[in-house]
């Protein structure tokens, strides 16, 4: 596909060139074809998409509810206009099967921001108890890295609320996923934001991410990547003691108590875990079952993995694309190798491409059973179709096997009975904890315990992560 701009940056309101000749390169993931470049960033360009953004700010921070309810309004419509041009885009630059893309990718992004809209008509800014009170207010300037598995979803995630809020945001897209970032800039433009209060930098994250991360006119910056890239950020952000939120990675388990529906559950929980082709970080990859179900569990997943369709993103039939790019490919087939090499039962997939793909990421859809803790499978994230089957003996060693894992992002459960479900939810040290499959909700606190990050995204926990709190005593005057 053609994309408009990819030479350019969004600075200040319009679409300018960048400093350097640097670019990098994208590439279909289902043809490993080069289709476009585009240009990087150096500190320069930061420096100027920050400078534009501070002197947005004060202006912006001080708009009324009703100003920015409208404008979210229109990114929301815009984004819905436009919903076969990011279907195109997420095809061609991250592999995204047409069906989930249109059903999931671009849908769930559009639902970001209108629950943005929804949350901010009703948030109180300001609250009076007696002669005290206190006000929310825009944090400032944010510096927003979203990651290229689910590239417009992460982009709305954050910009929706910072709109909210008041903030003035610069948006550092992955570069490997840039393509529906330019069209969401130009949504923007098109939607007539002011000048400044959204700017959009491409580039690398050892360069522009770093320069962001470091900057001292940036008051927040939101990471969501690699647990690596987030500790990277964090370091680089710790001088300027700006805030840093961080959704990152996860090893998420799903488990099974004696008494759920195995027949309806088990395969759902295959097809969960293998979501976006594996690439997402709350991917429930570690299955929890009793030992003594084991075998029934193996033959359930097994079957439905072999329905799952795996081919051209571009065909309706399809239900997995393509890894989204060479290093993940390449990561997703070591760990393969690692799960063999270290003894666990294969039951199906394995390692190359699946039967009939020459060329392209594809990688098999895999199952793994008689998976113990200590296996590289069991404790590294795949990012990848791979799904481990751990056996427990009892209800206590599910507990600690749900919750031995540097991470703490999402998990899974599964049981017929409602209290004993929620008894067990409440021993697991997760961010989210999904009982029986419920529809996803954009209004639910997203983020993670331990290793998986700090702060929370969607809904009122993401609009407050970029507000300041001031107590102003004394105070006599009307409740906002």
């Amino acid at each position: 596909m053609t994309i408009e701009h990819a030479d350019q940056f969004y600075v200040d309101g319009r679409w300018r060139a960048c400093t350097t000749s640097a670019n990098t390169s994208v590439v279909d993931p289902a043809s490993e074809q080069l289709v476009g470049q585009i240009s990087a960033g150096s500190p320069d360009d930061v420096d100027c998409a920050v400078a534009a953004a501070r002197r947005a700010f004060p202006d912006f921070s001080r708009t009324s509810v009703e100003e920015r309810v409208a404008l979210l309004g229109r990114i929301l419509e815009l984004i819905q206009q436009r919903t076969e041009l990011f279907v195109e885009a997420l095809m061609t630059e991250m592999g995204a099967a047409i069906t989930f893309a249109r059903a999931s990718q671009v849908p769930f992004a559009a639902e970001h921001v209108r629950v943005s809209m929804d949350v901010l008509r009703r948030y109180r800014f300001l609250t009076v108890d007696g002669t005290t009170a206190t006000a929310k207010e825009a944090i400032g300037v944010c510096a927003l890295i979203t990651p290229w598995n689910w590239p417009l979803y992460q982009i709305t995630a954050k910009v929706a609320p910072a709109i909210a809020a008041g903030c003035t945001v610069v948006l550092k897209p992955s570069e490997l996923s840039p393509y529906s970032a330019l069209l969401f800039a130009q949504v923007m433009h098109d939607a007539g934001v002011q000048p400044g209060v959204f700017n959009l930098i491409n580039g690398t994250g050892e360069v522009v991410g770093a320069a962001l991360a470091a900057h001292p006119d940036v008051d927040m910056i939101s990471i969501t990547g690699s647990t690596r890239a987030g500790v990277l950020v964090a370091q680089a952000a710790a001088p300027t003691v700006k805030r840093v939120v961080q959704e990152l990675g996860g090893k998420s388990p799903n488990v099974f108590l004696d008494d759920a529906d195995f027949a309806q559950g088990v395969p759902k929980g295959v097809l969960t875990a293998f979501r976006n082709v594996g690439q997402s970080c709350s991917a429930p990859t570690r299955m929890l079952v009793p030992a003594a179900r084991l075998a029934e569990v193996e033959a359930l997943a097994a079957d439905a993995a072999s329905a799952i369709q795996v081919g051209n993103p571009r065909l309706a039939e399809t239900t997995l694309g393509p890894i989204a790019n060479a290093a993940q490919y390449e990561r997703v087939q070591s760990m393969i190798a690692a799960g063999i090499d270290e003894g666990a039962k294969l039951i199906c997939g394995g390692l190359g491409r699946p039967e009939g793909l020459d060329r392209g990421f594809f990688a098999r859809p895999t199952i793994f059973s008689e998976v113990v803790p200590g296996m590289r499978i069991a404790r590294e994230e795949i990012f990848g179709p791979v799904l481990s089957i751990m056996p427990y003996r009892d209800e206590e060693e599910a507990v600690v096997m749900a919750n031995d894992t540097v991470y703490g992002l999402g998990s899974h459960l599964q049981s017929r009975d409602p209290e004993r479900a929620r008894r067990f939810a409440s021993r697991i040290r997760a961010g989210q904890v999904h009982i029986n499959y419920p529809a996803w909700d954009g209004r639910a606190p997203f983020g993670g315990y331990k290793r998986s990050g700090n702060g929370r995204e969607y809904g009122v926990f993401g609009l407050e992560e970029y507000l300041e709190t001031k107590a102003i005593l004394g105070y006599e005057g009307p409740v906002g």
